[in-house]
């Protein structure tokens, strides 16, 4: 997949970084070795926990060419969220 659909498709970062991981064949042991964490960190990352260190994320997410950033809100899903 082209990394344009990456980011048109708004994955959340635990599925972009999952899909990323697998589709350069790395295990999550080797990701988390090539990215300077933990295994643990990247188990978590790849969970979707709602509480990470930015700078580990951002550490994982250059190996992909990537960095974190604002991301605009789909007002009408967080409506939907909330009710």
């Amino acid at each position: 997949m082209e990394n344009q659909e990456l980011i048109r498709s708004q994955l959340s970062l635990s599925d972009f970084v999952r899909k990323r991981r697998k589709e350069l064949g790395l295990t999550q042991p080797i990701l988390a070795d090539k990215a300077g964490v933990g295994l643990r960190f990247i188990r978590e990352l790849e969970r979707n926990k709602p509480t990470l260190q930015m700078d580990k994320v951002n550490q994982v997410l250059l190996l992909f060419g990537y960095e974190l950033g604002p991301v605009p809100i789909n007002r009408k899903k967080l409506i939907n969220e909330r009710s």
